[in-house]
Parts: structure tokens; C-alpha cells; sequence
């Protein structure tokens, strides 16, 4: 029996040859070699062209055509705006980054005029001629000390009896009993008392005196006393000398207006020398006594050795409602050792 013979057919044989690709798969890529692994033998590659929109470079152009085509030099044209807008505002920001800050210009200091040193005498003058309110003003001396604020061992405190007083009758009060308590009675204290005047405060809560004072034995008795005496600020103390053994002398301190003084916050000790009605002569000495009290408060941890360096920094005078004036400290000097020696003989 004969085999049938099958046509042969060059095209289809060579087509399905292992190795040989068809003219349409030559011009593939990898991409579409995968891709038309997976697909129906339906499907075929078709290529698809576009315009382009891409300004030819000068050797790729055609002499004699540029006249003609007038939208390819207009596509040019567009493109090279376009780039022109872009590099012009990158431009503009590297400028800002790289703008300086102008060099700074040096301005000289106004130095401040400071006020001319009066002299103690000359100051008082002043004060009393710019004194022109229709009520009698007090005289104030403020001065501002170089102490450490921080330190709680430099505080300055004390008390003066001052040489010309004011007309206001003070009412002083002596918590103590036995000789202590005739002595205050005999100095001219006011109220007098020991147990029984305590109680009799506690009763009533309010006092009235304007000064107080006591013995170290009759101190601790007190202690009931803190609330109402501190709200006046007249709990006795030892720093302020109001805890004293003679009381005779305090009485009699207290009777010629005694004042305390305090150096507050800000270091500066605040304090009234007397009334503008007083003479010059009468304040003079009113402030040559509170300097001296303040050189004897003067700490014991402060390093310096003279009187007034690193001490007393500067001392000015004023009136109530008046301008305030400063006092050299040479001044000062000479009145308080003026002072000083009128106490001693």
C-alpha cells in the first residue's frame, strides 16, 4: 500500500524552521516578543508612527525647505521660548539666594550728659527752692548701695534717732515688767505693760503706738503678738534694736523721732531727712546723722576697706513732688566727719 503524498510547500517549511524568524518578527523587540508569546496567533503588530514635535537639528534639514515650512519654525521658536522662560526664572532665584545683607552701618553711641555732683549744702538749696506745692513736702535721701542684692548676710538695716525731728508727737509703746517697765515710764513711755498688755492686744487686734520695744528676758512672751505687730512692721527685733536692755535710751530715741531704715530689693536704702520748713542748717545735720548710721550698718562681709568705695555708690536728695539732685561723695564725707566729731565732745 502506497503512502500518500503530502505537498510540499517552501514557504510554509522554511517559515516553520527552528531559528528563522519572518521579516515582521525581525523588526520586534524583546518587549514584543514577550508579549506575542502569550497572544492568539489573531493578533498581529501593526506600527504606529507620530508626528514629531521635535525642532530637527541643522544637518538633518533639507537646503532650500526652511522658507517652506513654517510651522517646524514656528515648533522651534516655541521650544526655544520655553527654554528661554525657564533658564531667565532660575536665574532670578539663584540671584535672590546669592543676594548679600548690605554691610551694617556703625553708628556711634550717644554718650548720656551725666548730671553735675551738687554739694550737700548747694543740693539742700536746690531742693528747698524747687519745692513750690501748697503742702509742706518731705525732704527724702535715696541712695544706692553696691551690695549684692543675692547675699542674704549684707542686708543693711537700722535705726536713728535724727538730730531736728519733726513736729508729730510719737506714741511708744514697752512690753516689760518689774525695774525694766519703771524705767520706760520714767523715759516717758506711753503704755507700759507686760502679760496684761499682751492680752489685752490679742482681745482688741489692733494697737496704737507707732513704736515698740522690749527686754531679751521678756522677748519670747511676745510671739503672740507676731500677727498683729507684723502687719505695722513693729515686731521687735534685735537686727532693727528694738530688743533692748537700756530701756531707758530707746524711750527716749524713740521720743526724738527715731526712724528705720532698710535697704530694699533693689539695694537702695530710702529714707525722710525732715520737712522743706526746715532749715538748711537742720537738714544738713539730718543727713549727715543718716550717713553715719548707714557707715555703722555697714556689713562685715563686704570686701572693701574705705568707707564709702564699693559701698556707697551714689546719694541723691529730693522733696516729695521735686526734682531729685546728687551729692558728691566728698561732700558727704566732710559733713558726717563734721558730724561725727559735734558727737563726741
Amino acid at each position: 500500500m502506497r503512502a500518500k503524498k503530502i505537498p510540499k510547500n517552501k514557504n510554509n517549511h522554511s517559515n516553520n524552521l527552528p531559528g528563522r524568524r519572518s521579516q515582521q518578527e525581525q523588526g520586534w523587540s524583546r518587549e514584543d516578543f514577550r508579549y506575542m508569546k502569550d497572544a492568539p496567533p489573531s493578533v498581529s503588530i501593526t506600527p504606529v508612527s507620530y508626528a514629531t514635535r521635535v525642532a530637527p537639528l541643522p544637518e538633518d534639514r533639507i537646503q532650500g525647505r526652511d522658507t517652506q515650512n513654517v510651522d517646524m519654525e514656528r515648533e522651534r521658536m516655541r521650544i526655544e521660548g520655553r527654554g528661554n522662560l525657564g533658564r531667565r526664572v532660575f536665574k532670578v532665584v539663584e540671584e535672590e539666594r546669592k543676594v548679600a545683607l548690605p554691610f551694617p552701618r556703625l553708628i556711634k553711641p550717644v554718650k548720656k550728659e551725666k548730671k553735675p555732683l551738687f554739694d550737700l549744702n548747694e543740693a539742700i538749696k536746690q531742693v528747698k527752692a524747687n519745692a513750690r506745692n501748697t503742702f509742706d513736702e518731705t525732704v527724702e535721701a535715696h541712695v544706692k548701695l553696691g551690695i549684692d542684692k543675692s547675699r542674704s548676710d549684707l542686708i543693711v538695716r537700722g535705726t536713728l534717732a535724727l538730730p531736728h525731728g519733726g513736729k508729730k508727737v510719737l506714741r511708744v509703746a514697752v512690753f516689760a515688767e518689774g525695774a525694766d517697765a519703771d524705767e520706760a515710764r520714767a523715759a516717758g513711755a506711753d503704755i507700759v505693760g507686760g502679760v496684761e498688755l499682751i492680752n489685752q492686744i490679742t482681745k482688741a487686734g489692733k494697737i496704737d503706738f507707732d513704736h515698740c520695744f522690749t527686754t531679751p528676758q521678756f522677748f519670747p512672751r511676745i510671739a503672740k503678738l507676731g500677727k498683729i505687730l507684723n502687719r505695722q512692721g513693729l515686731m521687735p527685733d534685735l537686727k532693727q534694736g528694738t530688743v533692748v536692755s537700756d530701756v531707758s535710751k530707746a524711750v527716749k530715741n524713740a521720743k526724738k523721732n527715731q526712724i528705720k531704715f532698710k535697704m530694699d530689693k533693689t539695694a537702695i536704702v530710702h529714707v525722710g531727712l525732715g520737712k522743706v520748713s526746715f532749715t538748711e542748717e537742720s537738714l544738713r545735720e539730718n543727713a549727715s546723722a543718716f550717713m553715719n548710721a548707714l557707715l555703722q550698718a555697714k556689713p562685715a562681709g563686704l570686701k572693701k576697706t574705705s568707707k564709702y568705695a564699693g559701698y556707697v555708690t551714689s546719694f541723691h536728695i529730693c522733696s516729695t513732688m521735686g526734682q531729685g539732685f546728687p551729692v558728691s561723695i566728698q561732700s558727704l564725707s566732710k559733713a558726717v566727719d563734721h558730724y561725727s566729731k559735734g558727737q563726741l565732745k
